[in-house]
């Protein structure tokens, strides 16, 4: 039997445009694997993006993150939670990270995913470091943009060894 996560979020809170951005559009509110149902709505965002080339799609990476760092932080910061489970922009930043070295097709998608959604709760060193040393947006930000980057280096390594 599955069990829901202990903790709990209003559904009330996605009229707020901050909580509304910040858990993903309502995806984090999943009492089963929010960080995992944030990655998923991250899907057909980054795949719109990717649609318009990489320059575009490195452009709201990056603006992803550093927007991340604002709305994440001011999500926990009125929920009283450090990294509350249902803030998920993180993810779906990381996923944009991810995607960054790979083509837009089924296959990339779903090793990027996986590799991603690995890295994120694996937590090897330096993204265990980042999240237990960072604060505030930064620290809800940066693990997730780091194991952004390690799937990316692995995808892109598998990409163009193989």
């Amino acid at each position: 039997m599955i069990k829901a996560m202990k903790w709990s979020a209003d559904p009330a809170l996605m009229r707020d445009p901050v909580h509304l951005v910040a858990f993903g559009f309502g995806s984090g509110l999943s009492p089963w694997a929010p960080g995992t149902f944030g990655t998923l709505i991250a899907i057909p965002i980054v795949l719109f993006v990717m649609q318009f080339g990489f320059a575009v799609h490195l452009a709201f990476a990056v603006l992803a993150a550093i927007f991340g760092i604002y709305v994440c932080g001011e999500s926990a910061k009125r929920l009283g939670v450090h990294d509350h489970p249902g803030i998920v922009w993180d993810e779906i930043t990381g996923l944009a990270v991810t995607l960054l070295t790979v083509p837009a097709n089924l296959y990339s998608v779903v090793a990027g995913f996986a590799l991603f959604r690995l890295f994120d709760i694996w937590k090897p060193w330096p993204i265990r470091v980042a999240d237990h040393s960072l604060s505030g947006g930064l620290g809800i930000m940066l693990d997730d943009v780091i194991a952004g980057i390690f799937a990316a280096a692995v995808l892109f390594a598998v990409r163009h060894l193989f």
